[in-house]
C-alpha cells in the first residue's frame, strides 16, 4: 500500500497556512501545491484513495495510521461531517485547490463560501459522511458526488485475511480494525444513492472463512436497514456478522477445507468454533457482548437442537436468530470442498423450507423480501464487479 504519511501532513500544512495567512497569500498557495505534489505522487502507484476519519484515528484504505493517531485535522474532519474522502485519478490542480480551500472555510464555520466552492469539486474527490442508512458520501454543501468508477472489495477482503491472521497469531481481536472493516463494507453499499449488496463468490475453498465473513457483513446489515434498525444498531449487527465465525480460526485447515465426511474427533473439533469465538471476543473486549453472542449461537437453531448444546433452554437473541438466516443463505450460495454452490433462488427456497423448525420464521420472511427486492451486485474476488438486476438478483450466478 501506498505510503500516504507525506500526503496528509502536506495536507494539515496547508489547512494551516489557509489559518495564518490572507486569501491569496503566495505561501497559501505553495502550501497547498506542495499537499497537491504528494497526491499526484501517490495516485501513480494508487488510482484510487480511500481515508476515513473516526474521530482521532485515521485510516488508509483498511488499514489504521498509528502513527496520525490523534492528528488535529482528522477530529476536525470529524466534526464537521467529512468523516470519508476519496481521491480517484486523475485530480486536477483548480479542482484540488477548490477542496482545500472549501475544506477550510467549512472548518471555519463559512458554510456559503464552502457552499459555493463545492460546484468547483468533481467526481475524483468524493467526501462526506459515513452513513449505514442512506448517501454515504454527501459533499458538505449537501451536493452529491457520485462516481462510475468499478468498485471491489480487495481492500476490505485483504483487511479481513488480516484480521483472521492477527487474531490466530495473537488470541486478540483488533476492534479499532474491525470497525473500520464494516464501515468501509457499510460505505460501500450506499456508495452509488442506494443500497447495493456487494457479495463475492468463492473461487478457491481456503478463501471460504473470508469471503463468507465479508458477505454475512454485509447481508446482516441490509437486512438491519431493511427492518428499520438505527444507523448504529446495523452498525454492530454488522460486527456481529463479520466476526459470527471468528472461533474457526482454532479450526485446522484440513477440517475446514476437507471434501469428506467428518471423523467424530473433527466434528467435536468444529463444532467447537462458536465457544472459541465467544471467547476470543470478549477476552479482551468487554464492549463487544453482542458480537460474542452471535458468535456463540449463530448455529443453535429454533427447536433448540444445534451446537454449542445449551444445558437450559432458552430462545436465542435476536441478532442471532438474523445472523442465523444469513448465515446459512451465503453458505448455500459458496461452493464447498463436499459440494457445488446452490443457485441463489434453490438456496433461498432451502432457507424459506427451514423456517420455523430451524430458523426464526419473522426473519426468514424479512431476509426473504429483502433478497427478492435488492440490488446485488456479485463479483470473484479477484474480477470486475458485475452488476445483478433487482430482478434477477436470486438467479445471479
Amino acid at each position: 500500500m501506498t505510503s500516504v504519511a507525506p500526503f496528509l501532513t502536506s495536507l494539515g500544512q496547508a489547512l494551516s497556512a489557509l489559518g495564518l495567512y490572507a486569501e491569496g497569500h503566495p505561501v497559501v498557495e505553495r502550501s497547498i501545491r506542495a499537499s497537491y505534489e504528494q497526491l499526484l505522487r501517490c495516485l501513480e502507484t494508487e488510482p484510487e484513495i480511500r481515508f476515513s476519519f473516526l474521530d482521532g484515528d485515521v485510516v488508509h484504505g483498511s488499514l489504521v495510521l498509528r502513527e496520525f493517531k490523534g492528528w488535529e485535522w482528522a477530529a476536525r474532519f470529524f466534526t464537521i461531517g467529512m468523516e470519508r474522502v476519496e481521491f480517484v485519478a486523475p485530480v486536477a490542480w483548480d479542482d484540488y485547490q477548490a477542496w482545500v480551500e472549501q475544506v477550510y472555510a467549512t472548518v471555519r464555520g463559512d458554510h456559503g463560501q464552502g457552499a459555493q466552492m463545492a460546484r468547483l469539486v468533481p467526481s475524483g474527490i468524493r467526501y462526506g459522511r459515513i452513513t449505514l442508512a442512506g448517501e454515504s458520501l454527501d459533499s458538505l454543501a449537501t451536493q452529491v458526488v457520485t462516481t462510475s468508477v468499478p468498485f471491489t472489495l480487495d481492500e476490505e477482503l485483504e483487511g479481513i485475511a488480516w484480521l483472521h491472521e492477527e487474531v490466530s497469531r495473537t488470541d486478540a481481536l483488533p476492534s479499532a480494525e474491525t470497525e473500520t472493516i464494516v464501515r468501509s463494507l457499510a460505505l460501500t453499499m450506499h456508495q452509488e444513492g442506494q443500497v447495493v449488496l456487494p457479495l463475492l463468490e468463492l473461487k478457491q475453498f481456503d478463501q471460504y472463512t473470508t469471503t463468507h465473513s465479508s458477505n454475512v457483513s454485509v447481508l446482516t446489515m441490509g437486512l438491519a436497514e431493511y427492518l428499520g434498525y438505527a444507523p448504529r444498531e446495523v452498525r454492530l449487527l454488522g460486527v456481529a456478522g463479520l466476526l459470527h465465525d471468528i472461533g474457526k480460526v482454532r479450526v485446522s485447515q484440513e477440517i475446514l477445507v476437507k471434501p469428506g465426511k467428518y471423523t467424530p474427533e473433527e466434528r467435536a473439533e468444529m463444532n467447537r468454533h462458536p465457544v472459541e469465538g465467544a471467547r476470543i471476543i470478549l477476552q479482551r473486549h468487554r464492549n463487544m457482548e453482542l458480537a460474542a453472542v452471535v458468535a456463540y449461537e449463530h448455529h443453535i437453531n429454533l427447536d433448540g437442537t444445534g451446537y454449542p448444546s445449551l444445558v437450559y433452554q432458552r430462545d436465542c437473541h435476536l441478532a442471532s436468530r438474523l445472523v442465523h438466516v444469513v448465515d446459512v443463505y451465503d453458505a448455500l450460495c459458496a461452493r464447498r470442498p463436499y459440494r457445488d454452490a446452490f443457485s441463489p433462488d434453490a438456496a433461498l427456497r432451502i432457507v424459506e423450507e427451514q423456517s420455523g423448525r430451524w430458523l426464526d420464521p419473522a426473519m426468514v420472511q424479512a431476509f426473504s423480501t429483502m433478497i427478492r427486492q435488492a440490488r446485488i451486485r456479485r463479483m470473484s474476488v479477484d474480477r470486475a464487479a458485475v452488476d445483478v438486476p433487482a430482478e434477477v438478483a436470486t438467479r445471479a450466478p
